[in-house]
């Protein structure tokens, strides 16, 4: 297996509208990342989190969520969903994806057979990456690329 991430996306007062989920789509069908885990969950106004059915969030009919139904690792459990939900602001909505990197699977198998093994990880949040490049541009730097 390759690497295994989690992303929440926090949607403000619930405008889930199906932007970016054709990408998403498209990174699956290139086998790219696989799906392990999708699920929408609401924060009511009380703090309460519950779960949203997967749909055509847009009521366009041209993106029917379907193809996730049933995207069940069983790794998210209530726990997962609370601890989400304390991240958002009450009243919003998010989704919740627990993903395989499968492009990394195959250098992931190589460096393992040669007795090598993750010992850390992690990921730098955008918004200190874009914060960092914005201090680094005002003092007159320049990141490498």
């Amino acid at each position: 297996m390759g690497p295994v991430d989690y992303l929440v996306i926090e949607f403000p007062g619930n405008r889930m509208t199906g932007k970016g989920l054709p990408l998403l789509l498209d990174l699956v069908d290139r086998g790219i990342i696989r799906i392990l885990d999708l699920t929408f969950v609401r924060k009511d106004a009380d703090g309460s989190v519950v779960g949203l059915e997967l749909g055509d969030f847009d009521a366009d009919g041209e993106l029917d969520l379907a193809v996730f139904e049933g995207s069940s690792s069983g790794l998210l459990g209530q726990d997962d969903l609370d601890e989400a939900g304390a991240a958002l602001e009450p009243g919003n909505s998010a989704g919740i994806i627990i993903y395989e990197n499968l492009w990394a699977a195959p250098l992931a198998r190589e460096l393992r057979r040669g007795g090598a093994q993750l010992v850390a990880g992690g990921r730098i949040p955008v918004q200190a990456l874009l914060a960092s490049l914005d201090a680094m541009e005002e003092s007159g730097g320049s990141a490498a690329a």
